[in-house]
């Protein structure tokens, strides 16, 4: 599993002309789920969303110190399947990406363990399998890229 963070002033996402998730200040998580993904995988994106400290202290004397709880920020979370390309000459090839039927079922344990461990309001979501348009205000910018197989 590949997630892509970033630090947001806010974001929101529009699909068939409807906004269907939106965030103030917070993270905005592209997700790709892999074909051999597991729940040790979702698990590992889990803790990283929750507890990745990308702001800082109150008083701004020290950076990197907080995680989005303890900002009291919210989550907007998007699946991607596109993160889990290999490229081909000049053609992305997505075969390593999860079929969407079984995605689905990923995608939304991740969801779900999200609003169980955090705060279900605080959790938004694109709409799966569906084109959107991704409106992101960044803040820094501050981007991680992290990939569930490449540990540290």
């Amino acid at each position: 599993m590949k997630a892509v963070i970033q630090r947001v002033l806010s974001g929101s996402v529009t699909s068939e002309g409807e906004v269907v998730g939106s965030i103030q200040k917070g993270l905005a998580v592209l997700v790709g789920i892999a074909r051999d993904d597991t729940a040790d995988d979702t698990e590992y994106i889990l803790r990283k969303i929750l507890g990745v400290r990308v702001w800082s202290n109150e008083d701004g004397s020290k950076m990197w110190c907080r995680n989005v709880k303890e900002i009291d920020g919210e989550v907007l979370l998007i699946s991607q399947f596109t993160l889990m390309h290999v490229m081909k000459g000049n053609k992305p090839d997505f075969h390593n990406a999860m079929p969407p039927e079984d995605a689905l079922k990923v995608f939304n344990a991740l969801r779900d363990k999200l609003r169980c461990e955090y705060a279900p309001h605080k959790i938004a979501t694109g709409n799966f399998q569906h084109y959107m348009n991704i409106h992101l205000s960044n803040d820094g910018p501050v981007t991680l890229i992290l990939d569930s197989k490449k540990r540290s």
